[in-house]
């Protein structure tokens, strides 16, 4: 396209996005005015793409971190002949593949869910990340993202990754349209105020007036021949662009505009021009990827290993295995294990530092292009990536998280290095999974086992040494449990898991000294929860004691109560788990003062049965 011609297409994305904000009585169309230009540009000189065929591999990936702006994304899928005026038109409707911000579960051109800002471009490191290391197959990737969202730490996270890695397939064009939500953004139009900060992180930067097509085109040729570093344009723009009534006026945000008709009239009216997007590459995946049946390292019964331990070693054997699985670390792989994967699989290992949010958007942006990342660290650092974890979720990813050094049995670190919250955080996550091995065994059979599930996988990991109970060819279905002590005279349930199914057994003994059978439960799937093995022990027991080296919130108990929640009676149950803030001390002291340890079991398990505790 000429100059004009480039004009007019961005005249068209700015009619189209408030034709499509105006149908639905809802959205954001003067944030997708202001990018129209850039988009315009993208689309019709610089993004590779086939639309029919998305999963090709030499295609361009375009992440737009600024999801609010979904109306500019859609009404570019329209000039490419993706969709037709008629879907436009049904933006943010009941069953829309248009959503209010567009996810890949519904189309297939989506790289990753944004809205929640400053994750596009953490994402997008990703998607270069596999590019470069493991792809190899010269694809670039463009991230549109929004000034407002530069406030947010994730972002700096992704440039300093970006930086270090030498992503020079990584371009982030930056819409600086001056105007955020409420009121003007923290540095305006200052764009060498961006532009300093970029550049201190390793970016080559270019800076443009956004509106002048030419320009832009020159910036996206600079940026795709730089190379070294990643590149940053930023480009000076007018919110609301080409509507009197709206443009660079603050209050506009998120609101379709007042008089579509009249604002349509003001930009020329409709158009209907149609982009031939360049073609992508032939390209195809240079690095075979091996997808063969991994053999686990095994252990003997009676010994005593770390579960973080046998990670790691199931993990690098795994790795052998499969050359499509990835692991990521955020600086703690000696501690997580992950360390034994980075010595093995060095070219799969990523080292993301102290830097959790990025841990996990990398991990996103590479299962988006069909790996299997693990990412590591400890679980209680994983509260930091929360919303990172949440918004991979609606993007359908497939990512494996594991958390190492989960509860007080870690020791003397004290409460902020203890995971206590984790199995609750991922619990709540849509569709999620979630593991807490308690021995060797058991945890080299569900690493495998994750990286055939679909959605969110957590599992979780101990510091200390647990006794292996389990022989190596036991098998651990994901959605099962094991029944480890069982009579026809049992009178209670112990329910437990990861640390705390050894305490479980050793309280089992203790009070079948005493005359009281009692049976013992390794809910190792705490979510899915076995819930026909729950049932049954609830109605052959009368009672269920959980124990859990968690807060009682979310965790093992509500998982428990979560096979009773379709009508049927729930069971009297009492639930063992860390009630008060813990401090410094041993493993052994901290389960005793949180009164999870095998002594604690079998005083409760002691009154149940004799009557003495009526939950």
């Amino acid at each position: 396209m000429n100059t004009g011609e480039l004009v007019e297409l961005g005249q068209q994305l700015r009619v189209d996005s408030i034709r499509a904000a105006a149908a639905a009585g809802s959205g954001h169309p003067t944030s997708s005015m202001s990018a129209a230009d850039l988009m315009a540009v993208l689309l019709a000189h610089h993004y590779r793409y086939d639309f029919d065929r998305p999963d090709h591999p030499g295609n361009d990936r375009l992440v737009l971190s600024k999801g609010h702006a979904s109306p500019l994304m859609y009404a570019a899928f329209k000039a490419a002949g993706a969709i037709d005026d008629e879907e436009l038109l049904t933006f943010r409707e009941l069953g829309s593949r248009l959503e209010g911000h567009p996810t890949p579960r519904r189309l297939p051109w989506v790289e990753t869910a944004t809205g929640s800002l400053g994750q596009g471009l953490p994402v997008g490191v990703g998607i270069a990340l596999a590019g470069k290391r493991l792809d190899r197959t010269g694809y670039r990737v463009w991230v549109l993202c929004g000034d407002s969202e530069l406030a947010e730490g994730s972002v700096w996270e992704a440039a300093e990754q970006a930086s270090y890695e030498n992503l020079d397939n990584l371009t982030a064009v930056v819409d600086v349209n001056r105007l955020g939500q409420r009121g003007p953004t923290r540095y305006g139009h200052d764009l060498d105020a961006y532009a300093r900060r970029f550049q201190a992180f390793g970016w080559h930067t270019v800076e443009v007036d956004g509106h002048d097509v030419d320009a832009v085109d020159r910036a996206c040729g600079e940026a795709a021949s730089t190379r070294g570093q990643p590149t940053v344009i930023l480009a000076r723009t007018l919110k609301g662009k080409g509507v009197a009534a709206v443009q660079d006026r603050e209050g506009m945000h998120g609101k379709p505009l007042p008089e579509a008709d009249e604002a349509i009239a003001e930009l020329g009216g409709p158009r209907d021009l149609r982009v031939r997007v360049r073609e992508p590459s032939d390209a195809r995946v240079l690095q075979a990827v091996s997808t063969g049946q991994a053999e686990p390292p095994r252990w003997d019964k009676g010994g005593k290993v770390a579960t973080r331990d046998a990670f790691g070693e199931a993990l690098a054997a795994l790795g052998t295995a499969r050359g499509d699985v990835v692991a990521l670390d955020g600086e703690v792989g000696d501690s997580t294990r992950a360390e034994l994967f980075a010595k093995e699989h060095p070219e799969r290992y990523v080292e993301c530092y102290i830097a959790e949010q990025q841990m996990v958007a990398a991990a996103t942006g590479i299962a988006a292009r069909g790996r299997v990342p693990y990412a590591t660290t400890f679980a209680a650092f994983l509260t930091r990536a929360y919303d990172f974890v949440r918004m991979a979720s609606i993007s359908g990813s497939g990512i494996n998280l594991v958390g190492s050094h989960a509860g007080v049995a870690i020791g003397q670190d004290g409460p902020s290095q203890m995971g206590l919250e984790d199995l609750a955080m991922m619990r709540a996550v849509h569709g999620s999974t979630v593991l807490y091995p308690c021995d060797a065994n058991q945890t080299a059979r569900l690493v495998a086992a994750m990286a055939d599930l679909d959605g969110i996988r957590y599992l979780r990991t101990s510091r200390g040494g647990s006794p292996v109970i389990y022989g190596p060819d036991e098998e651990f279905p994901v959605g099962g449990s094991k029944v480890l002590r069982s009579s026809a005279e049992d009178r209670l349930t112990v329910l437990a898991a990861g640390v705390t199914v050894s305490e479980a057994l050793v309280a089992a003994d203790t009070l079948a000294e005493q005359g009281i059978a009692v049976r013992v439960i390794d809910l190792y799937s705490v979510r899915p929860v076995d819930r026909d093995t729950l049932r049954r022990a609830a109605e052959e027991t009368g009672c269920l004691l959980t124990v859990e080296d968690h807060h009682p919130e979310g965790g093992l108990g509500d998982a428990v109560l979560d096979a009773f929640t379709d009508g049927r009676p729930v069971p009297r149950l009492v639930r063992l788990a860390v009630r008060d803030m813990p401090g410094s001390a041993s493993p052994e002291e901290q389960l005793r003062a949180a009164g999870i340890d095998a002594g604690s079991i079998a005083a409760a398990g002691r009154l149940l049965a004799e009557g003495a505790i009526v939950p």
